[in-house]
């Protein structure tokens, strides 16, 4: 199982990023995929889930209206397009999916918002 986060880097608040999870190793289209955040000195957020077809997206309030969750099951990706990008939205953001027993990780991308 594999599952690399790419697409961070440094962007101006207001400014926008896509960020990619390629996923290998296992049924993409079988299960829910999900994007979390750690910012320094925070734990783990959940901040968006994807239905396995695509169909129906979650959000925590503190994204909603800004970040838009997708996927590609063709590709084996999903994605997070972030707009109108804060200061606090600064962290590493992290894909995963959880197949029992355990949850899966990929290494993370760092976003950091800043002028």
């Amino acid at each position: 199982v594999q599952l690399v986060e790419s697409g961070g880097g440094l962007v101006q608040p207001g400014g926008s990023l896509r960020l990619s999870c390629a996923a290998s190793g296992f049924t993409f289209s079988s299960v829910e995929m999900s994007w979390y955040r750690q910012a320094p000195g925070k734990e783990r957020e959940l901040i968006a889930t994807i239905s396995k077809s695509g169909g129906s997206t979650n959000y925590a309030d503190s994204v909603k209206r800004r970040f838009t969750i997708a996927r590609d099951n063709d590709k084996n990706t999903v994605y997070l397009q972030m707009n109108s990008l804060k200061p606090e939205d600064t962290a590493v953001y992290y894909c995963s999916y959880y197949q029992p027993p355990r949850d899966y990780w990929g290494r993370g991308t760092q976003v950091t918002v800043s002028s």
